[in-house]
């Protein structure tokens, strides 16, 4: 689906962004990380025993992975936890995966790129589908790939979801190269299940550059929390072993990505914001943030396991790389709209196959508030001009609806046509904008 052709839905939430009369001065605590809750989960049923997640996000994304899982036999439940925002979760992984059965991704595609190679291993056949609005989104990689080591996927010839994949109880597993350019989460996907391929997996990537290298290093890490040892001996290459993967207890950080609205209003309103549990290290692309917005002119501290923004005199205009950090890009192109001068953002193109083609969508979101925004091959070039209120689209998308927000900091009457779509990720996101405006 491209932006041009979105329309939101009849029960779609629209909301109007608050614009603040003076300076944010918040401390937000965000929910647990959808990228670490969904790769655990995964590892979690591929384990050689139980395993507890604390802290793990409830969101659209992290309910599809576990109703995917369920239906492939996996048991998961909630148990009572100390965390502000739900239950912990136990996961209890099956002997074998079963077939006969079908998932629908929703809109997730950590779901879609993870769960196939899964559904691999099962006994019997497994129907892999998605919301109509995500059917677009890139799977062929992930198809030749798994056929290459021994997978029996029918896509009808269109190497896209809705597919069927039959099944067999195990994956043969072995050497492949596949173009990962369009999503890193085919790397991450086929890596999280090698282990249990029948001789291991070597994984050559061969194409354009690679995105969002940090996900995959948080694929790694995790694996090798879990007793996987990958090598990288040399760029573009892993060599995971066949072997067991270890159920355990893993505490999930916060949502570092997800923070990033709440911090850039600590930058756009001279504010300061506080983010709690922001870990020392972590693979999150979000924890770039700590970096990145000190160069757009705010300051960024840390004390006691927080991170804090304060805001400058002024958003910095840059010219920045985003293609470790790209899901950032939705808030970083609202405070680049706020700059002193032209900003240009690259190493970007592959977002136009996300949610929605997310270039596509910010430029013209920008451009019906009068602003001034141009596509460029692998990037997006925002050109500061006076905005004026009016509706903003989210595109199905829940980082275009958080950037909406971030522009109704600055501009009254801004309107958000489906507030609703963050539950993908976040579902308190309106609630914890209010009490930080508050």
């Amino acid at each position: 689906m491209t932006a041009d052709s979105y329309s939101p839905s009849p029960a779609a939430s629209r909301w109007q962004a608050p614009t603040p009369g003076s300076p944010v001065h918040a401390t937000v605590t965000v929910p647990g990380s959808k990228s670490l809750t969904n790769r655990e989960l995964v590892l979690a049923a591929l384990a050689d025993g139980p395993s507890l997640l604390t802290g793990a996000l409830h969101s659209d994304d992290s309910a599809r992975m576990v109703d995917a899982l369920r239906t492939l036999g996996v048991s998961i439940r909630t148990v009572a936890g100390d965390g502000p925002f739900g239950p912990d979760l136990e996961i209890v992984p099956p002997a074998t995966f079963a077939g006969g059965t079908t998932i629908d991704c929703g809109q997730a595609g950590t779901v879609m790129r993870f769960i196939t190679p899964l559904a691999g291993l099962a006994v019997g056949d497994v129907h892999v589908t998605a919301h109509e609005t995500a059917l677009h989104r890139p799977m062929g990689a992930m198809i030749r790939a798994l056929r290459d080591v021994g997978a029996d996927i029918d896509d009808s010839g269109s190497w896209s979801l809705p597919f069927d994949v039959r099944g067999h109880g195990h994956v043969r597993g072995g050497e492949v190269t596949i173009d990962a350019s369009q999503s890193s989460q085919f790397v991450s996907g086929l890596l999280l299940a090698a282990a249990r391929f029948d001789v291991g997996l070597r994984l050559i990537h061969e194409g354009h550059r690679l995105p969002s290298l940090p996900h995959i290093e948080m694929t790694v890490d995790a694996l090798a929390r879990r007793g996987v040892h990958v090598e990288h001996p040399r760029a573009n290459e892993w060599l995971v072993p066949a072997g067991p993967i270890r159920g355990k207890e893993t505490a999930i950080e916060p949502d570092l990505s997800n923070a990033a609205p709440f911090l850039a209003a600590a930058a756009l309103t001279g504010g300061s914001v506080t983010i709690p549990g922001w870990p020392a290290h972590s693979t999150q692309p979000g924890a770039l943030l700590a970096d990145i917005l000190p160069v757009m002119g705010a300051r960024a501290t840390r004390r006691g396991g927080a991170l804090t923004v304060t805001g400058g005199e002024s958003i910095t205009a840059v010219a920045l790389d985003l293609s470790a950090a790209s899901e950032l890009t939705p808030t970083l192109f609202a405070l680049a709209a706020f700059a002193d001068a032209p900003t240009t953002f690259h190493g970007i193109g592959h977002i136009r196959g996300h949610e929605t083609d997310r270039i596509a969508a910010l430029v013209g979101n920008l451009r019906a508030l009068g602003g001034e925004a141009e596509e460029l091959e692998d990037g997006i070039r925002i050109v500061p001009r006076p905005l004026r209120g009016g509706l903003w689209r989210a595109h199905h998308d829940h980082r275009l609806a958080t950037a909406g927000a971030v522009i109704g900091l600055r501009v009254p009457g801004v309107e958000v046509d489906d507030i609703g779509t963050t539950s993908k990720t976040m579902p308190e996101f309106p609630r914890l904008w209010a009490d930080m405006l508050a």
